[in-house]
């Protein structure tokens, strides 16, 4: 299967629905913290002795842990739904810093526009190994040629083909 091509223009139209996903992470987030913090409490009270069902905590810490894993359950399919299905991507480290990648063509291979939570749009491309100290910014000979379906790289370059 081909990855889905970015242009410069589709990924900035994406641009306020990212923002409302990250934003939809970042409350999953929080509240999977709460109840982490609550597990690591009880646990830290009572070691092993909180798995046994006689422990007075036991319910508490049992709740708390089927929470903690419904709202990780949660966060995994928002993100396939939300960010891998659409074709995009997080790098190393995305999710936790509100970075995007985009997969687009530029000169006949595969590149990465780069977008991150807080830019009013995406300004930056990377090689597919640049990274974000990698990033460069978009001028406007780049637009033009960023996100052409011809002369199509080969799909495995980019990690993303079957």
């Amino acid at each position: 299967m081909t990855p889905r091509i970015f242009t410069v223009e589709q990924a900035n139209i994406l641009i306020p629905t990212l923002d409302e996903i990250l934003e939809q992470i970042a409350a999953k987030k929080a509240a999977a913290q709460v109840h982490y913090g609550k597990i690591k409490l009880l646990d830290t009270m009572w070691g092993a002795e909180i798995k046994k069902a006689s422990n007075p905590d036991h319910e508490d810490f049992q709740q708390h842990l089927d929470k903690y894993s419904a709202i990780a359950q949660d966060l995994e399919a928002l993100v396939q739904r939300q960010i891998t299905d659409r074709g995009l991507r997080f790098p190393y480290g995305g999710l936790e810093h509100g970075l995007i990648d985009f997969p687009t063509t530029f000169e006949g291979r595969w590149v990465l526009l780069c977008w991150q939570k807080g830019e009013d749009q995406v300004n930056y491309w990377h090689e597919l190994d640049g990274g974000y100290a990698g990033r460069q910014e978009i001028l406007a000979e780049h637009v033009i040629y960023m996100g052409g379906e011809e002369d199509l790289p080969d799909d495995s370059a980019l990690g993303l083909g079957d």
